[in-house]
């Protein structure tokens, strides 16, 4: 009997972290789609509108966890380092994550940050794009997007673990299209 118990209970946590993560793929975003137009306020608490940028410039633009952690912080000085290629490729770096105005604004100043970090704090636009989540439903995805200049989705990389990876495969496609 106690062997039921633990087995029922077993399901019923993956169940509990599966449906979640089934249902952010219900949404998710594929090469080809057109980004979905949002605005959040930037590091700056300055308004921030997606819609300004197509037909205007490509963008890249990574979902990660959390400001100031190894694996985020990591990545951030990566695209930080490579800013001048991806400016050099007409292409924007926009960093989005959960974090308020205030640790967007201490991340980008603490690490000299070049580019635009987004404070996604009710994780709307994370939904939007269907990104998911790792571990058991319970840490945000890292997820890079790679957008034309019309606002075609031409690239996703998904790697929570591969974080520097984000900048050479974000530059290698802006390579391609341009």
């Amino acid at each position: 009997m106690q062997k039921k118990i633990y087995f029922l209970i077993f399901i019923l946590l993956i169940l509990f972290f599966s449906i979640p993560k089934i249902m952010s793929q219900k949404n998710k975003l594929s090469i080809g789609d057109k980004i979905p137009n949002f605005t959040l306020k930037d590091q700056d608490n300055k308004t921030f509108s997606i819609a300004d940028l197509i037909g205007k410039k490509a963008m890249v633009i990574y979902f990660y966890p959390k400001d100031d952690t190894p694996g985020c912080t990591k990545e951030a000085c990566s695209f930080r380092d490579e800013f001048e290629d991806f400016k050099d490729l007409n292409a924007k770096v926009i960093g989005i994550s959960s974090d308020d105005v205030a640790s967007h604004k201490k991340f980008a100043k603490k690490y000299n940050l070049p580019f635009t970090l987004l404070a996604d704090t009710k994780k709307e636009v994370q939904k939007l794009f269907g990104v998911p989540k790792n571990f058991l439903g319970l840490i945000p995805g890292r997820v890079t997007y790679v957008v034309a200049k019309n606002g075609e989705i031409k690239y996703i990389f998904n790697s929570l673990f591969k974080a520097e990876k984000h900048i050479s495969e974000a530059k290698r496609i802006l390579e391609s299209l341009n």
